[in-house]
């Protein structure tokens, strides 16, 4: 049985940016980041890990989900341009070699990563990456991989930017909405609709989205230029370069919503996919979605079983060192709107600059 797909009005706390970003454009003009930054490492030693997806350039003849975007490769290559003159770039396996007793991570500590394994992280990414030097760490979704099939999330974001249908209807979901005729708007509708579909179990959301595709005669299975994962040569060329490759899942499910054999196979799979193509266990593991409500208890265990050593999740923060789960370590996510200032603000202070994660709240 599917679960109750009706949130409460207020169901997502989402966060306010403007006034954020307001600020650290003052405190870059009147050249008080560095105090802050110095106070702060004097203060503190933690870990900040900051979360990308994708890193191209978007222009109107993008039909996918405009929120994964993180950066142009102008901005991205300016923000790994300051994380490394400014800060101490870090790698998994310093992060696990610290926490099992090994030198103590540098203050000022950054882990770069992205999630799920686009090829516009290799194409664009990776080469910057590797110019300046930043080490970093790419989640991967090994059944995408695989197959080279855009995920199910994008796929419907695909499906609303391009139907040509007056209207959005996924009753699983809870979904009858007009379907407007900007992209704009459209581009607006995808997040509405892709937070109420993750209300649903896992077998709801994947029903309904394959239901729409029927519905609308776009199936997925061709695939997408805008909209393909990396292959495995191309993960071993960065794995190569010293970039690590951590695991996604293998069809990018939300995993706390798996029941137990479905869950156990997810990040089995995933890691025996991986040791399979670059010769060596994953240490690893970013929880797909990664809010409270995509991993627990169960997935923890199951992660640890599976050999990983280290799990991330998508909820904003930064680590106090060491932290008191290395299963449930916060990332800052990295998105469109974040400008050259904010991006110097949310590293120097997280505290201060950095906008609060976007929870579901379900119904009790």
């Amino acid at each position: 049985m599917h679960s109750d797909p009706s949130p409460p009005p207020q169901s997502v706390q989402r966060p306010v940016t403007g006034r954020r970003q307001r600020l650290a454009s003052r405190a870059r003009a009147w050249r008080v980041l560095p105090l802050l930054q110095a106070v702060r490492r004097a203060l503190r030693r933690d870990l900040r890990v900051l979360a990308y997806h994708r890193v191209r350039d978007m222009d109107d003849g993008f039909r996918f989900d405009p929120m994964l975007v993180s950066a142009t490769p102008e901005g991205f290559r300016a923000q790994m341009r300051h994380v490394r003159d400014r800060f101490h770039p870090v790698s998994c396996r310093e992060v696990v070699a610290s926490l099992d007793g090994g030198p103590a991570l540098p203050r000022d500590a950054v882990l770069v990563t992205f999630d799920d394994g686009y090829d516009d992280n290799h194409r664009v990414a990776f080469p910057i990456l590797r110019e300046l030097g930043v080490p970093a760490t790419f989640f991967v979704a090994t059944g995408h991989i695989d197959s080279g099939r855009p995920y199910a999330y994008d796929w419907l974001a695909h499906l609303l930017l391009t139907a040509r249908a007056d209207r959005v209807r996924m009753p699983g979901a809870g979904i009858d909405l007009p379907l407007p005729v900007s992209l704009a708007a459209r581009r607006e509708l995808v997040g509405t609709v892709l937070d109420r579909l993750k209300y649903l179990d896992d077998a709801g959301q994947q029903d309904a989205i394959a239901a729409l595709e029927r519905d609308w005669d776009l199936p997925r299975a061709p695939g997408h230029a805008d909209c393909r994962p990396m292959t495995w040569d191309q993960l071993r060329e960065m794995r190569d370069a010293g970039m690590e490759i951590g695991g996604h899942g293998v069809h990018h499910r939300m995993l706390a919503k798996l029941p137990d054999e479905a869950l156990a196979a997810e990040l089995s799979e995933c890691q025996a996919r991986l040791t399979a193509e670059l010769g060596a266990p994953a240490i690893a593991l970013s929880y797909p979605v990664g809010g409270p409500d995509a991993y627990d208890a169960r997935v923890v265990r199951e992660a640890r079983d599976c050999g990983f050593r280290i799990g991330f999740s998508y909820v904003s923060g930064s680590n106090p060192w060491p932290p008191a789960d290395r299963f449930r370590l916060l990332r800052t996510a990295v998105e469109r709107a974040v400008d050259e200032a904010w991006f110097e603000g949310i590293l120097a202070v997280p505290e201060l600059f950095s906008h609060p994660s976007a929870i579901r709240v379900y119904p009790a």
